[in-house]
């Protein structure tokens, strides 16, 4: 992957609206179960149980039920296996990161008095790693029937609710006199936006031409990449970052059975994907161009705001009822993107000699830099059931309900079109998930699952998400260490472009999850 050295600031608007899309809104809007062993082993079925670190970002009234103050860390390995089938190639990539994914104190204040209803009152602090974005997607075919020419050309010829519907003007694209390729590209991307900088790009490499040279009106073109056999595609996705979420928490008990609790959190987001297209076609004798490599890189930063409220109830000695409400999360972002287009093209003054092909390289070594945008993800209300069997264990029983055709893309008036897909395409969900603990002694014998449903009304451009969960614990006392295995599973149709290529990938993602946490009782 190439680098780039020399950089110009460019502001561009809102020129980059097709950057900011469905597939943002549900980046930042599903969170993995994340957090301590002993949350993950029970696959997140908390809301009834509190008493946990993270059981308190999933139910603020969790941190009431604690009887002693505690302090907790927990590191994880994540490993994501991403298989791939497109277009008769069949490819795996795989990722594997160790991190730090929690860590969080509650300290216990109890009324020793006696002279109030509140027996105790709970402060919690908590950190978790809400998502990691760490995963590679490799497709491969040599079968392939559109090449990335098309990209290019759809934003040349033009295409409803672009800036040139009708096609960008061959006057724009064309360099004058002692003007260079970073000149232009950024001229391009300050004054006229996106679209025009991917017909730049494409104009430059050599992969498109005008129908007519010498008009500088001109806004129809034709591809050079002639590939009526096929072409052999590489496309790399590699995708690294977070969603980090710190949590304050309030909870206090109220006489013997009730508990509440409020969460404020704040979120920050770090991401950057870079996509490769690399490709070569058979048609050597009759297509100028003869290879493509087109790289985008892309960083996504930016923080959110979210609150929470919630319940427990305990019925008698053996039943638990919880509820909370999730509000939805308002993030602030930031988009930056770097590009990078190389061809080869048969050298038209020596046509027969494939020694004498060109490289052509437009490296505009530019950050593009565009507006702040906002996302407002969608609010969740679930309801938790527990049963408690005495001192020998328990089962938990969580239901969250989401309606992802509520988010949306802000400023409203900028995102009218993707705000109506995304009401369209997205629909309201639910998520189950069930746990269970058994006590030997010290011993903690834990297991769980979780389903969650399509946020497609399709159910197939992202699948149902299905898991399962297994983890032990010792409890030494004073300290507790646990640790927890997670495997989820789920099944998405990834489009290669949002324009021109657009044929999709079949991707089956299997995550597998190792959590270690240790716990202090002070």
């Amino acid at each position: 992957m190439k680098k780039v050295f020399s950089l110009f600031m460019v502001a561009l608007g809102m020129s980059f609206l097709n950057a900011q899309s469905i597939d943002d809104v549900l980046r930042y809007s599903n969170e993995q179960v994340t957090g301590t062993a002993r949350f993950r082993a029970l696959s997140g079925a908390f809301g009834a149980l509190g008493g946990d670190l993270s059981a308190i970002s999933h139910n603020p009234a969790g941190s009431a039920v604690f009887n002693t103050t505690q302090l907790g860390v927990s590191l994880s390995n994540y490993d994501v296996e991403n298989n791939s089938r497109y277009m008769g190639g069949s490819t795996t990539a795989t990722e594997s990161q160790f991190d730090i994914s929690q860590f969080g104190a509650v300290f216990v204040f109890n009324e020793s008095s006696g002279r109030s209803d509140w027996k105790k009152i709970a402060l919690g602090f908590n950190y978790e790693l809400s998502n990691n974005f760490d995963e590679d997607v490799f497709v491969a075919s040599n079968a392939a029937q559109t090449s990335v020419d098309q990209y290019f050309l759809a934003h040349a010829n033009g295409f409803s609710g672009a800036r040139f519907p009708n096609g960008v003007p061959l006057d724009l694209i064309q360099l004058r006199d002692g003007e260079t390729i970073d000149d232009l590209y950024q001229f391009l991307g300050e004054t006229e936006g996106f679209q025009a900088q991917q017909a730049f790009l494409g104009f430059q490499s050599f992969v498109i031409d005008p129908n007519d040279i010498n008009d500088p009106n001109n806004t129809t073109y034709f591809s050079n990449a002639l590939y009526p056999n096929g072409v052999d595609q590489e496309y790399t996705v590699l995708s690294r970052g977070y969603n980090r979420k710190f949590t304050v928490n309030l909870g206090g008990q109220y006489q013997e059975s009730l508990f509440l609790g409020a969460n404020l959190n704040v979120h920050d987001v770090d991401f950057r994907k870079v996509t490769i297209i690399d490709e070569i076609g058979f048609d050597f004798d009759n297509s100028s161009v003869q290879s493509i490599y087109f790289e985008n890189d892309l960083y996504t930063f930016g923080e959110g705001f979210s609150f929470q409220v919630g319940g427990i109830a305990k019925v008698n000695e053996d039943i638990r009822l919880g509820v909370a409400y999730q509000s939805p999360t308002w993030y602030r972002l930031n988009d930056e993107l770097v590009q990078y287009v190389e061809t080869t093209r048969v050298n038209p003054d020596d046509p027969t000699n494939p020694d004498a092909d060109l490289l052509e390289v437009v490296d505009p070594r530019v950050i593009n830099i565009y507006e702040e945008y906002r996302i407002k993800t969608p609010s969740e209300l679930m309801g938790s059931f527990a049963y408690i069997f005495g001192k020998q264990g328990l089962v938990s029983f969580d239901y969250i309900r989401r309606d992802y055709s509520n988010a949306e893309l802000r400023p409203e008036g900028d995102f009218q079109g993707e705000n109506a897909f995304i009401s369209e395409a997205l629909t309201d969900t639910n998520e189950f998930r069930v746990g269970a603990e058994y006590r030997i002694n010290q011993l903690r014998l834990r297991g769980g699952y979780r389903y969650a449903e399509s946020p497609y009304n399709d159910g197939t451009t992202i699948g149902d998400l299905e898991g399962y969960s297994l983890g032990l614990g010792v409890d030494f006392g004073s300290a507790t260490i646990d640790l927890a295995y997670q495997r989820t599973e789920q099944d998405r149709e990834q489009q290669l472009f949002n324009v021109g290529l657009t044929d999709a990938a079949s991707i089956n993602s299997i995550n597998n999850n190792v959590t270690a946490t240790l716990t202090l009782k002070l």
